[in-house]
């Protein structure tokens, strides 16, 4: 049976995870957020960006060619995880479903499939399916550390296109939904599909004069392209980390749940432990003084 003093401890314990807990919780809530504004941000750049190209495909409908991916083309795969724990099943399943992709796109026929990992949490689970990780890059862990992931996985990816002559590049990470429920999702990344931006689809432009431009239509394009690639690759990392954090704040609920309990049978030990301390002094005290009574009685 555990003493009072042991049981002080173990509520004292308790009490100090439950406070780290419902702390973390706090910061992924935050960050969830901050998260969400960069991407709602992103959306009206990514805008901006669309606009542009559509007026450089309205003055100039050949300035781009429509490039496709068969079946059998060499594909890359950037899987997007985590680098911290306490998430839950955030890189089981993205894991899980990286692995349901590429067997897919094997049975279809691809040339190679080559996989990247953005996260060292789901590596071993891919390795220990048998998928070999060429490279694994750092998660940002705040939103001022998108950007630079950003600038550094282009360049990475320029060299990794040469170098396996890939022609499909393909983006897996989850997606947050409702609240703490995630999902995952594929987005292409290459090859650039410029058919949803013809001159056909141009919306109804804003201001009274349509806007020029003096560089080099070829030149322009691949700035816009990879302006293009920045926003897809930059919406994947935000959405991955709001749902890393999502997906903490649903494991930490669960946490503070199972020590809630705890601490509730740690709380009634305590007090039972108490109650028969009380007694067991009182009964000690009523023998006592029932003993010396007994002593100081005249004999009949």
């Amino acid at each position: 049976m555990q003493t009072l003093e042991s049981l002080k401890r173990r509520i004292r314990t308790a009490e100090d995870l439950r406070s780290v807990v419902r702390t973390m919780k706090t910061l992924a809530a935050v960050s969830i957020r901050q998260y969400e504004a960069a991407a709602a941000s992103l959306e009206r750049y990514s805008d901006t960006i669309a606009s542009g190209m559509q007026m450089l495909l309205w003055h100039h409908p050949t300035a781009a060619e429509v490039t496709t991916a068969g079946p059998h083309a060499r594909t890359g795969l950037i899987v997007f995880g985590s680098d911290q724990g306490m998430c839950g099943q955030f890189n089981e399943d993205i894991a899980t479903y990286a692995t349901g992709q590429i067997d897919s796109l094997n049975d279809a026929g691809a040339a190679e499939v080559i996989v990247a990992c953005a996260g060292i949490r789901p590596v071993g689970r891919l390795l220990d399916a048998g998928i070999p990780i060429e490279h694994v890059f750092e998660v940002p862990g705040s939103v001022g550390g998108i950007t630079p992931a950003v600038q550094e996985m282009l360049v990475w990816l320029d060299d990794w296109r040469r170098r396996h002559h890939l022609r499909r590049v393909i983006l897996l990470y989850q997606h947050r939904q409702i609240e703490t429920t995630c999902a995952p999702t594929q987005v292409t990344l290459l090859p650039f599909d410029v058919g949803h931006l013809d001159s056909g689809s141009l919306r109804r432009w804003p201001g009274t004069s349509l806007p020029t431009f003096t560089m080099e239509p070829g030149v322009l394009l691949s700035a816009l392209v990879r302006q293009f690639l920045f926003v897809k690759l930059f919406r994947a990392f935000a959405e991955s980390l709001s749902s890393e954090n999502a997906s903490r704040i649903a494991a930490m609920q669960a946490a503070e749940r199972s020590i809630g309990e705890q601490l509730g049978t740690f709380r009634f030990s305590y007090q039972q432990q108490r109650q028969t301390s009380i007694t067991e002094e009182l009964l000690d005290v009523i023998t006592g003084f029932e003993a010396l009574s007994g002593e100081d009685r005249p004999p009949c």
